[in-house]
């Protein structure tokens, strides 16, 4: 199914199988952003590459039940897969395998068309460590029309070793959103050469030198940060029985900009994207529905 609205949210790049203690589960943090969008009403799209393998028939088969758009090109490689582990807090370590469908995602006639009619698009680092998928990602970031209406979202993702400035800097100057979490921004900050600072000034350093609109910081238990144009909105962490945390991140990143495109105020849009995050880091995977109990606590205008 490939979105045809001419106001499509778009999650670009890396679309696979999480390998988790408990059997796999669809994954790949583009995917879940589109995902989640798509779960407050906007017309949203996976865009990445699948092999020609069984692996790949079944992320369109779930992509399907999911009623998620999508945009697969099938690529000679095989359907990408990570090796997820947890740690005794939950959280996610990956081993991420190299040389899959996702490393290849070519750039097509089609793609270019849904550049043409992407109102919002979310991409990360991990999808650029390879030159062909970077080559593509910039192809549509090119295509986007610059009409001072469209949001451009960079979440950072930093995993494993698949990034280097070059590419951060790249990235920072092509997004107009930026989204990172605290273990991301020491990294970063140390890479570009400010790290005797706190978090919060590295941020607002990181807004200004990149002209960014709207910068989100994720502090997991420590709570959160929405950076915008002089103003500061901080919540805390709900405090919930964690089961794991991947795709809490892209929850909150798909929710928050949900919000805005629903013309929440940014607060709100803030709070929603808490609420939601949090409900997500008590299921198993990175794609749970969103029960009615959560979404009654969800505003998607303000």
């Amino acid at each position: 199914m490939v979105a045809t609205s001419n106001n499509v949210v778009v999650g670009f790049g890396e679309a696979l199988w999480d390998m988790l203690p408990d059997g796999k589960k669809i994954g790949g943090a583009p995917a879940n952003f589109a995902y989640h969008v798509g779960q407050w009403g906007l017309n949203s799209s996976a865009v990445s590459a699948i092999g020609p393998d069984k692996l790949g028939e079944e992320i369109v088969a779930t992509f399907e039940d999911k009623k998620l758009n999508f945009l697969l090109e099938e690529v000679d490689y095989p359907t990408g897969t990570v090796i997820v582990t947890l740690d005794d807090n939950g959280s996610p370590n990956y081993d991420i395998k190299e040389g899959v469908a996702w490393d290849n995602i070519p750039s097509t006639p089609r793609m270019m068309e849904l550049a043409a009619n992407t109102r919002a698009i979310s991409f990360g680092s991990l999808a650029q460590r390879s030159a062909i998928s970077r080559a593509t990602l910039y192809n549509f970031l090119d295509a986007i029309p610059k009409d001072g209406n469209r949001y451009i979202v960079f979440d950072v993702n930093l995993r494993q070793n698949f990034y280097n400035k070059e590419i951060l800097e790249e990235s920072f100057q092509r997004c107009n959103v930026a989204k990172i979490n605290d273990e991301e921004l020491i990294v970063v900050s140390r890479m570009f050469g400010y790290p005797g600072i706190d978090l919060q000034d590295k941020c607002w350093l990181i807004s200004g030198k990149y002209n960014l609109d709207i910068l989100i910081l994720t502090c997991g238990i420590n709570g959160s940060y929405i950076f915008s144009r002089g103003q500061t909105s901080f919540l805390p962490t709900p405090q919930v029985e964690v089961v794991d945390t991947v795709g809490a991140g892209d929850s909150f990143s798909a929710v928050f900009m949900a919000s805005i495109l629903n013309g929440c105020s940014i607060p709100q849009a803030h709070q929603n994207a808490v609420t939601v995050s949090a409900y997500v880091c008590t299921q198993a995977g990175a794609m749970p529905p969103i029960p009615p109990e959560v979404r009654d606590r969800v505003a998607m205008n303000s």
